[in-house]
């Protein structure tokens, strides 16, 4: 499951970081936490993303990562996201695109013992092209926006149901 990934300083992103900054919802987040915008993503980081705004126009938002509840929840499987309470809502209604420069993905092994652990770490990206486009949904919480990734369970795929403009 997508639990990092990383923007780099590409043109391209650069210009998605500039439409984000220029968000009401920078100063709000920066009374209590840091909006990021360059390096390496994790759980619970704010960070750009792009959604639909009340006019239906595509924006850049800084949001948040994780789902708040029980624990932390930082994906949501799109084989289950319309059925399950915590996602229904933002299927529906909100959905996002995060974007990177690329995610990280773990090797899943068993050791000697029996037990999982994870392996090598590796950078998965488009060859042609400096941004990949991440999946997601969206909520509010205290009238703050929050994201999950969406994915596909079985492969572990992003999966977006978003249109093309």
């Amino acid at each position: 499951m997508c639990c990092r990934y990383y923007i780099g300083k590409s043109s391209e992103m650069q210009e998605i970081v500039s439409d984000m900054m220029r968000s009401s919802f920078v100063s709000k987040w920066n009374e209590h936490y840091t909006v990021k915008s360059y390096g390496e993503m994790s759980p619970t980081d704010i960070v750009p993303v792009i959604a639909s705004n009340r006019n239906r126009q595509r924006t850049v938002f800084p949001m948040k990562w994780g789902f708040t509840g029980k624990t932390l929840l930082m994906n949501a499987r799109v084989e289950t996201a319309a059925v399950k309470p915590t996602f229904r809502d933002a299927w529906k209604s909100h959905r996002c695109i995060i974007p990177a420069s690329n995610y990280f993905e773990w090797e899943h092994l068993i050791g000697n013992n029996g037990k999982k652990k994870t392996g090598d770490k590796y950078s998965i990206r488009p060859h042609d092209s400096n941004i990949t486009w991440l999946c997601g949904l969206y909520r509010f919480e205290a009238d703050l926006p929050f994201f999950v990734i969406n994915l596909r369970r079985k492969t572990h795929r992003l999966a977006c149901g978003m249109k093309a403009a």
